[in-house]
């Protein structure tokens, strides 16, 4: 980026004069539109006719810098915002931490059509950023946000100000936002689709009634380790957004059945649930689930140590789509639960992945079942201690592509002859 850097500003760079570009006939700058970043910097050095043609902002309006995160700093995204102005729609900053505030506002004025945004991880911005881009981006649609640990509620309540087309916002650890800062979103972007608030410690109930009284578009909702939320909160979003498809709420402790219930009752759309660590949660709501929403793709059971066969048996029945699978650390899971999923409509076409790490109930017949499932392209059995290298070879012989992840602790040696009786396996000694 020190070439591009140095090169000098496009005319048609400036976003007001965005508009002014025709899109031309030339077949030079029909293939220029398809290079990478990398690739229009390397051949702007070419010649003059190409330098213009690489340049040109009508070949910079999707720009992701994940690569090249440990180089950018904020000098190179005041460039870029200068090079593109308005025809920029797409920007990734991921991962680059040399990246500010300042940098930042003056992006937010040269580009003012951006629509998708990603400052993950760049913990130097704060909520003067989003002032910024309240100020000056009404189009932005996808924020991210997540890791950006100096965001506040300011920032949400100055988006909420500017941004009202907001689609996605995700600030997963930003661990000061609290139900005022959600209120104010909600309030003024009722086109919300996605909303990722991983790690968002002090958000309570209150937070999530706001949300599913104004978010009817709703669609994806992770909560994870939002340990303080409980099923009221979780009740209120079922009922206020029932094109809900994929809700991730694994270290919720909290919360039971009562939320399995209202899902079915009023979430038939949900594809994605991860409830992993909700331990109590039983084979009662997961039969409501099942029987009612059955456009299921992806569970994550993991740690919901109270669930049985049972559950298996429903999901076998009514969750034709299912694809992955985890039921680690379900210890009450045996061998004739595996059977009924490995016959049910999902095994033969759709499923995918299942784990089974730490099911100390499962044997090498699990593993029988699951011969005819010929989707199957992954399989964890960690501390399964009664799986055997035989069983998962004799599977290998029906599906020679699964990937098996398995782990078979060494035979502790035998006591040494003539001294005394040695105390630990040969691993742990080496540990």
């Amino acid at each position: 980026f020190t070439v591009y850097v140095g090169l000098p500003v496009n005319k048609y760079s400036n976003h007001q004069d965005a508009n002014r570009s025709l899109n031309r006939p030339c077949l030079s700058s029909r293939i220029f539109s398809f290079l990478d970043v990398v690739t229009l910097c390397r051949c702007a050095q070419v010649s003059r006719s190409w330098n213009v043609l690489a340049l040109d902002g009508s070949n910079w309006q999707r720009i992701d810098l994940f690569d090249f995160q440990r180089d950018i700093e904020g000098r190179v995204v005041e460039n870029i915002s200068k090079r593109c102005g308005g025809f920029l729609r797409k920007l990734s900053l991921r991962g680059c931490q040399g990246v500010g505030d300042s940098a930042l506002r003056t992006f937010s004025q040269n580009c003012r059509n951006i629509e998708l945004l990603s400052l993950n991880g760049c913990t130097k911005i704060t909520d003067s950023t989003c002032n910024s881009l309240s100020k000056f981006c009404p189009k932005l649609k996808h924020l991210d946000l997540a890791s950006c640990t100096s965001i506040t509620n300011l920032s949400l309540k100055a988006l909420s100000e500017g941004c009202p087309l907001l689609e996605q916002l995700n600030i997963s650890w930003c661990d000061q936002v609290t139900k005022d800062g959600i209120q104010a979103l909600v309030r003024s972007c009722p086109g919300l689709k996605g909303l990722f608030l991983k790690g968002c410690t002090q958000l309570e109930d209150e937070a999530l009634k706001h949300i599913g009284a104004h978010c009817p578009e709703l669609v994806t909702l992770n909560l994870q380790t939002c340990s303080q939320i409980t099923d009221d909160g979780l009740i209120t979003i079922c009922r206020g957004c029932h094109r809900l498809q994929s809700l991730c709420v694994s270290g919720c402790a909290n919360i039971t059945d009562a939320i399995l219930h209202a899902l079915g009752q009023n979430c038939p759309r949900l594809r994605i649930l991860e409830v992993a660590r909700c331990s109590q949660l039983t084979d009662v709501g997961f039969t409501t689930l099942a029987r009612n929403c059955h456009e299921l793709e992806k569970m994550d059971l993991e740690e919901c140590v109270q669930i049985t066969d049972g559950t298996l048996i429903q999901l076998s029945i009514h969750c034709p789509r299912l694809q992955v699978l985890s039921l680690s650390h379900c210890e009450l899971i045996t061998d004739d639960g595996i059977r009924h999923l490995g016959s049910g409509p999902c095994a033969h076409d759709r499923l995918e992945v299942i784990e089974l790490d730490n099911c100390p109930l499962i044997t090498d017949a699990s593993l029988e079942h699951l011969k005819n499932c010929h989707s199957l392209d992954r399989i964890e059995l960690y501390d399964c201690q009664q799986i055997t290298r035989a069983g998962i070879k004799r599977l290998r012989t029906h599906l020679p592509n699964i990937k098996v992840h398995a782990y078979f602790a060494p035979v502790t040696p035998p006591p040494s002859v003539g001294g005394s009786r040695q105390r630990f396996c040969r691993c742990c000694v080496l540990l």
